[in-house]
């Protein structure tokens, strides 16, 4: 009865620490993980099977609500290739900065591969408020970095799918090695195709006409499910196959329904999410961050660097001047979601140490604090420059 008890005071200090950060203007994220780093200081000191189990429910349930509610197929299509360039630029340069630095900190290759990864994805969703604020959303760096955050998050799950591979390998895989990844993914992703055309809008047609209560709903917490457990038959990791199992219903009418979406989000934000975030904490070693500092402080430093440096010669190459470019730049720079569950991935399968795991968390709260700061400082520069030259 003991985890009732933890799971009880998991969530209510999530919602309370949550509401605190949100009345004064940040997002909930990094209330959840004081939440968690606070329990683990004072009250939960062991890990718990249960407690365990419903934070990779979190996980899954994170990246499934992302693709399901955050990915449209049909807008990608439209600005998909000045998105992808732009994408690309900026993950190419996130990601060498992360490996380089886990190289020159000695780090083994697989963990300096592992913190490329982590250093590669967006959360948008930070910047979305004060984009809104300054009325920005639909200008042209807005819009590119809405629709870049999502091939972001699209690369980051595809090169976390290969990281996790290699892991079973436990070492840098060979040419043939690297190509049975890619045949996975790729037939993975091709299953998953065919059930998109072939099954699921038949499945939701079926189940829209049906008269149990909830039924629409329940079937698609049994996509999210069903995805994840067949990514793992594959030898994926769950989260990739819960995302993509997102993306493959996020198109379909009897599918991604108002209501539906709204009760598929109450039960991840309400109750997985928060526990996942709060492990998060719990799983933070404050001690290690004293310790190696310095390593820290270079890992915030060229994570938000490689980002700005990235987006900004993205924006650039697709046509941007220099202040939308450094706009862009700037926005695609916070962390939040994906990065945790990658970094929790990673600590699971012991590619990366407790050092790396708090180094990367302290990053994303850092990211999250700093990344709304500076956006609103360039726009309004921006605009003060406009202003004088008119």
């Amino acid at each position: 009865m003991e985890v009732l008890f933890y799971i009880l005071m998991i969530l209510l200090l999530a919602k309370v620490f949550g509401e605190l950060f949100e009345r004064v203007g940040f997002p909930s994220i990094l209330g959840e993980l004081l939440a968690g780093v606070v329990l683990g200081a004072f009250l939960i000191h062991q890990g718990s099977e249960i407690i365990t189990f419903l934070a990779e429910m979190g996980a899954i349930f994170l990246l499934f609500t992302a693709g399901y509610k955050e990915v449209h197929l049909r807008d990608l299509k439209e600005s998909s290739r000045k998105a992808s360039i732009a994408s690309i630029a900026q993950i190419f340069v996130a990601f060498s900065a992360g490996f380089l630095l886990g190289m020159y900190f000695q780090f083994s290759t697989l963990a300096s591969v592992f913190m490329g990864v982590a250093f590669s994805p967006t959360s948008i969703g930070v910047v979305v408020r004060t984009l809104i604020d300054m009325d920005y959303l639909s200008s042209k760096p807005g819009s590119m970095m809405l629709t870049s955050s999502i091939f972001d998050d699209i690369i980051g799950i595809f090169l976390l799918s290969i990281v996790v591979t290699m892991a079973t390998y436990d070492q840098f895989p060979s040419a043939v090695q690297i190509l049975f990844i890619m045949f996975k993914i790729v037939a993975f992703v091709g299953l998953m195709l065919i059930f998109r055309v072939w099954f699921f809008p038949k499945l939701f047609a079926y189940v829209h006409k049906m008269h149990i209560k909830e039924s629409i709903f329940a079937f698609v917490i049994m996509v999210a499910l069903f995805s994840a457990y067949l990514a793992e038959l594959f030898g994926l990791h769950a989260v990739i196959g819960a995302f993509i199992g997102g993306v493959m219903i996020s198109d379909i009418s009897h599918a991604k329904i108002e209501h539906v979406q709204s009760k598929v989000t109450g039960v991840a934000y309400g109750i997985f999410v928060p526990i996942f975030f709060a492990y998060i904490g719990l799983s933070v070693n404050v001690a290690t961050l004293q310790t190696v500092g310095l390593f820290s402080l270079a890992v915030v430093f060229l994570a938000l660097v490689g980002k700005l440096v990235g987006g900004f010669a993205g924006g650039r190459l697709i046509g941007f001047d220099n202040y939308d470019s450094l706009i862009f730049g700037v926005g695609v720079m916070p962390r939040a979601g994906v990065e945790l569950v990658l970094i929790s991935i990673g600590k699971e399968l012991g590619i990366i140490g407790d050092e790396i795991f708090s180094a990367i968390v302290l990053m994303v709260a850092v990211s999250i604090f700093v990344s709304p700061v500076l956006l609103k400082m360039v726009i309004q520069s921006k605009e003060r420059t406009k202003s004088i030259n008119t």
